[in-house]
Formats: C-alpha cells, sequence, structure tokens
C-alpha cells in the first residue's frame, strides 16, 4: 500500500505564477489537442494526473473518477488538498491562482513536488476556461472549503463550507458545449483505461471509477505496479519464462523502473512512460532502454557461446522480437515535446536507464542461463527470419521509390494519380471481383480480388508472409513497402475499404486483413484510411421500386415505411400474417454473398459514396485490440472459445450462418 505521508510545509509560498489564463478560450487546441473527442477525456486526464502526482509523491492512497448523471466529471483524491492561503505573488487565494493563472501550480519550484507529469502546470486553469461550471472543494486543516467558477471566472471568494476530518481535493466539472461541439458525452472505458493505466504505474494506490448514468462500476489496485501491467500485456501469449524482470533503482534526483519478459510471438510491445506520461514516440528514455538491451544480450550470447566469433551481432529487431517490456522513469524536471508531452528529451535520462539495464539485466541473464539461453535462441530464430525475408522481399518490392515497381497483375488499377480521391477495393473472390470491376467508377476506384483466404499472420514471421501471393499483392497494391522499408509517403490510395460478404466466411476474411495491416502496417490504420464496406442482407422489390435493407431491422423498418404509406393511400392491407404482402413486396431476396450481385446492384449498394455504407477502422485502444488479435488469431484455443462464447448472447438467431 502506498504510505500516506504527512507535509504541512505545503503551502502558497511553494506556487509559482508564470503568465495569465487568456489564450486558452480562443485557441483550446493549443493546450488540449483537439475540441473532439480526445480533447474533451483530456480534461479528465488534466485533472486526475494531479491527483497522480499527490500519489507519486506519497501523499495519496486513493483516487476516484465519477461520470455524473448530469453530465459533469468528479475527480476527487485524498492528497494534501490544494493550498488555500493567500498566494504571495496575485493576492489571491492559492486554489484560484491554481485554477485561473496559466502556468500557476506546484511544478516549478522547490518543494511542491519533485516528480510530476503535468509539466507545464497549465491543467487546472486550462480545464476552468473550458467549463460552463467548476466547482473545486478542498478538505483541509479540519475544514471543508468551496469555490465555484464560470467559464474560469469565481463566481464568490473562497468560502469554508464545513468540517472535515479528511484531507484532499474533488474538483467537479462541466465541459462548455460551445468549445466542445462535436460531443460533450464522456465515455465510460476511456476513464477505465486511463485509471487502470495509472494504477499499474503507481503500485499499491487505489483507483476507482463510477458511471451514475449506467450505474458500472470498476477499481483497480496493482501490488506488482509495471509487473502487473506486463503480465496483463502478455495475457494469451506463450511466454518464454513466467518469471518477469524487474528492477528499480535511483540514480541521482531520478528514479529508473523497467518490467521485461519475452513471449513467443513476432510481435514487439514496448511502452515508454516518463512521470506517469506515455511517450508513444519514444524519447530518450527509449534509447537507452534499447541500446542496453541489445548491447546485454549480444554480450550474453558471445561469452556463453551462443553466438558464434565469425556470426554478426544481433540486431535491436531481432532481439526485441516477441518482447514486451515497460519502462518508467521518474524525474523532477522532465523535458517533454509540446503539451501533448509524446517524447522525452532529457539526455540525462538515456545513460540513467543504460545505466540500470547494463547493470541488473546482466545480472539477470547470469543468474537465470536457462530463460537467457531462450531469449538468445529466439533472437537467432528471428535474424535467420530477417535474412530470409530480406531476400524474399527484394524479389517483389524494387529499394527506394515506387516508380518503376510492378503492379500485381489482378489490380485493375484506377486512372488517378492524386491518392486523396483514390480508393481501393480489396474484394472476396473472383466472381464478385468481376462484377466490383465492371461496375466501378474507373476514374478512382481501383478492384483487388482475392482468391481464397489470406495467411493469418499472427502466427507467421515476415519471410514466410512474403510467400503468400495474396499478400505480396496486397503489399504492391498499397505502394507502401514493408519492415524497414515501409513509407506511409508512398501509400496510393487514401481509402482501402475492405469488402467481403457478410457471413462467417467473410468475417473471417476481413480479420485476417485487418490482422496484417495491424501488425505489419499501423500506420495505415492509425492513419484512418482503412475502411469495411457493409453489403445490403436483403434486396426488396415493390412493384417497380427496389429497396435495400442492411440489416433484419432495416428490414422492418422498411416494411413499416410502406405498410404506412399504403394505409395512407387508403389501399386495402388484408393479411396481417404476411408484412411482406400488407407492404406490397413483389420480391424479396436475402444476399448470401457478394457474387450473386449483377454489377448494377453492387455499385447502387456498396460502391456509389452516394449510397454506399462504410465503417472507418479505429484503434482508439492499441492494447485492447493487441488483446483481441491475439485471442483471436493467436494459437490459444480456450482463449479464442471463450471470446467467442462471451459473446455469442450479442448474435440473433436469425443472423447466425449454419
Amino acid at each position: 500500500m502506498v504510505k500516506q505521508k504527512i507535509d504541512s510545509s505545503y503551502d502558497g509560498s511553494q506556487i509559482q505564477v508564470l503568465e495569465g489564463l487568456e489564450p486558452v478560450r480562443k485557441r483550446p487546441g493549443m493546450y488540449i489537442g483537439s475540441t473532439g473527442f480526445d480533447g474533451l477525456h483530456h480534461l479528465i486526464k488534466e485533472i486526475a494526473d494531479n491527483s497522480v502526482d499527490e500519489a507519486i509523491a506519497g501523499y495519496a492512497t486513493k483516487i476516484t473518477v465519477t461520470l455524473l448523471k448530469d453530465g459533469g466529471v468528479s475527480v476527487s483524491d485524498d492528497g494534501r488538498g490544494i493550498p488555500v492561503d493567500k498566494h504571495a505573488k496575485t493576492g489571491k487565494s492559492t486554489l484560484e491562482t491554481v485554477l485561473t493563472v496559466l502556468h500557476a501550480g506546484g511544478k516549478f519550484g522547490n518543494g511542491g513536488y519533485k516528480v510530476s507529469s503535468g509539466l507545464h502546470g497549465v491543467g487546472s486553469s486550462v480545464v476552468n476556461a473550458l467549463s460552463n461550471q467548476l466547482i473545486a472543494e478542498v478538505r483541509k486543516d479540519g475544514k471543508l472549503y468551496r469555490q465555484e467558477y464560470a467559464k474560469g471566472v469565481p463566481q464568490a471568494e473562497i468560502a469554508v463550507v464545513g468540517k472535515s476530518t479528511e484531507t484532499g481535493t474533488t474538483i467537479t466539472f462541466y465541459p462548455d458545449e460551445t468549445i466542445f461541439k462535436e460531443t460533450i458525452v464522456f465515455d465510460y472505458k476511456w476513464v477505465v483505461n486511463y485509471l487502470r493505466h495509472q494504477a499499474y504505474l503507481t503500485k499499491g494506490i487505489y483507483v476507482a471509477v463510477r458511471d451514475e448514468r449506467t450505474n458500472e462500476r470498476e477499481a483497480f489496485y496493482f501490488e506488482g505496479g509495471i509487473q502487473s501491467y506486463v503480465k496483463h500485456l502478455n495475457v494469451g501469449k506463450d511466454v518464454v519464462s513466467d518469471d518477469i524482470f524487474y528492477v528499480e533503482r535511483q540514480i541521482e534526483d531520478s528514479m529508473v523502473e523497467v518490467a521485461v519478459q519475452y513471449n513467443e510471438t513476432f510481435v514487439e510491445m514496448v511502452k515508454p512512460f516518463a512521470n506517469n506520461v506515455l511517450t508513444p514516440d519514444g524519447g530518450t528514455h527509449l534509447i537507452g532502454f534499447k541500446s542496453a538491451l541489445t548491447r546485454v544480450i549480444n554480450d550474453y550470447a558471445r561469452k556463453s557461446g551462443l553466438l558464434k566469433e565469425k556470426e554478426e551481432n544481433l540486431s535491436g529487431d531481432d532481439i526485441r522480437e516477441g518482447l514486451t517490456a515497460i519502462i518508467l522513469v521518474k524525474l523532477p524536471d522532465p523535458q517533454f515535446e509540446g503539451q501533448t508531452k509524446n517524447k522525452l528529451g532529457n539526455p540525462e535520462v538515456r545513460r540513467y536507464v543504460e545505466q540500470v539495464m547494463n547493470e541488473y539485466f546482466s545480472y539477470y541473464l547470469d543468474e537465470n542461463p536457462a530463460v537467457a539461453k531462450k531469449i538468445v535462441g529466439k533472437s537467432l530464430l528471428a535474424a535467420r527470419a530477417r535474412k530470409a525475408a530480406r531476400a524474399a522481399r527484394d524479389n517483389v518490392i524494387r529499394k527506394g521509390a515506387l516508380d518503376g515497381m510492378s503492379l500485381p497483375g489482378k489490380l485493375s488499377d484506377c486512372s488517378s494519380k492524386d491518392p486523396s480521391e483514390s480508393e481501393l477495393y480489396i474484394v472476396e473472390g473472383e466472381s464478385a471481383g468481376g462484377s466490383a470491376k465492371s461496375g466501378r467508377d474507373s476514374r478512382t476506384q481501383a478492384i483487388l480480388p482475392l482468391r481464397g483466404k489470406v495467411l493469418n499472420v499472427e502466427r507467421a514471421r515476415l519471410d514466410r508472409m512474403l510467400g503468400n501471393a495474396e499478400i505480396v499483392n496486397l503489399i504492391k497494391a498499397l505502394g507502401v513497402g514493408i519492415s524497414d522499408q515501409f513509407d506511409i509517403s508512398g501509400l496510393r490510395y487514401h481509402r482501402i475499404i475492405i469488402m467481403t460478404d457478410a457471413d462467417v466466411d467473410g468475417s473471417h476474411i476481413s480479420t485476417l486483413l485487418l490482422t496484417f495491416l495491424f501488425r505489419y502496417m499501423k500506420e495505415v490504420v492509425d492513419g484512418g484510411y482503412v475502411y469495411l464496406a457493409k453489403p445490403p442482407l436483403y434486396l426488396m422489390r415493390a412493384g417497380t421500386k427496389k429497396f435495400y435493407a442492411y440489416n433484419d431491422e432495416e428490414k422492418e423498418d422498411i416494411l413499416n415505411q410502406l405498410i404506412a404509406d399504403r394505409k395512407t393511400k387508403g389501399v386495402q392491407v388484408d393479411d396481417e400474417a404476411d408484412r411482406s404482402k400488407q407492404a406490397g413486396i413483389t420480391a424479396l431476396q436475402r444476399y448470401k454473398g457478394l457474387g450473386e450481385m449483377d454489377a448494377e446492384q453492387l455499385w447502387d449498394t456498396t460502391m456509389n459514396p452516394e449510397n454506399r455504407v462504410l465503417i472507418q477502422v479505429k484503434v482508439d485502444d492499441a492494447e485492447k485490440a493487441d488483446a483481441i488479435f491475439t485471442k483471436l488469431m493467436g494459437d490459444q484455443v480456450d482463449l479464442r472459445k471463450s471470446f467467442i462464447q462471451s459473446r455469442a448472447k450479442f448474435v440473433k438467431i436469425e443472423e447466425l450462418d449454419v
């Protein structure tokens, strides 16, 4: 359990003011990234990060986030409570200073926080500025203090409204719908995932989330910290060893914490954090980790004779195949790139991480020779596969620019060379491919038919993948290359549309293609270029009119509308047992596959931009996506069976393909 400390010296003198608040409402995107879904949820993160900082510093043991019925959010902790005394520089209470002055916080001077995730100290004031209403409650010195704000403006002086035997801060806020025009509805799952991560990264802290709108609630407590995180990431994967390498060491004024475990997949999952903030673009801590890991494993492989004298060193990519690792550094003055904190820049951190890994991971390998031998063996296999893949790749992809590279013979390309208006339809089956080719807009729509099911890349290395004709055709058609030659700027189509039958086989093919794109071309998915086409399930004719229904609900809606129209026109509706007859339906066809549609029908329903239904593929939670692909496409049958059974209740009997 986190040990809660008492600090009577935490007062207004520890809060420094840098500049005012005025720009926030004018340019909110500069402070929270966007005013859409991500920016809205960033508000929760800014407030909750302050509570996490209290926990990291050892002053808080519990954080609770509540999604309120009336659309607001309440974030509460049992930390020291924001100081309420008068601030020497502003003349206001310190609470009001923190909530109304940009760059005011306990994260710039000495004594507030030694380690903080809130580099810029703008979080609380930004949330206040972008909220219709914000209520701050502080439990401190036996009293309960309260102050209310509207769009960043205090509505009254801070006041004592009661007594309290506890300490801590509660911030309740309601986002301004004139700023967040896209949505002001908070997503429960996002909050759960965010808090789960914080619990993993701050071992011994209790975090809870409650949704008053649905009565859902979850809580997390991980005594193992990032070791528990690594274990969670490797669920469903065969691990090289049940043992997890873990080290936590302080160097100078910083803390380095690392957890490592290998699995038998071909996927690298390394997550670097600085002061509990995920840095997806890496930085000096990740560079130090990779450098030390490569050096230590090569040194061990040499001295143990697993790597012969004439053999070249293992590459970093070889060594990180199947690696799951969390790197967490805590430092007093993190140099992040921008408010979104995507990359860490402190040069000394590389040295700190390298020093810890060089010493303690070397000890680990020496003391666990069986595990070390498996890790080196896996890396050697990866090196051999890499060489084989390079030879195979050179046969299908010319190095350098795309110009001059032959496109697959099956591809019916579009005439436009502008990727922003070009679409690639990946179509299941030669028959549907023929219809799609005949019915398409040849200026902007390209067609690539697939023969059968593509390779399950979850269970195959790159060398085997490049021996699969369908995978190779797809790589060639997209134009981005593969592996170390991948270049998103070469993408030839900005809409990649997977068009398969609306049955089990079609879903399987879609999943296989998505697995390939997620594992080997994730930038294509992250860029929002991948879509799923949704072909209709029914064709309904009523006289000379035809209607397409994409599911059973739509079919019933169409029938209801036709029946109502006929009644309005005075048409006699007799047959109460047959709704199709009541609606005047003269023909009803349930499509079994795309191949049953002619070119005109395929264009009308699935390819015409005016009528079609496309589902954009997005990855909101990469960890969850990784886990789902592992369960669906991995080797562990029991996990896949459980996953399917747990969702069987959501499948309607009439939708089952038997």
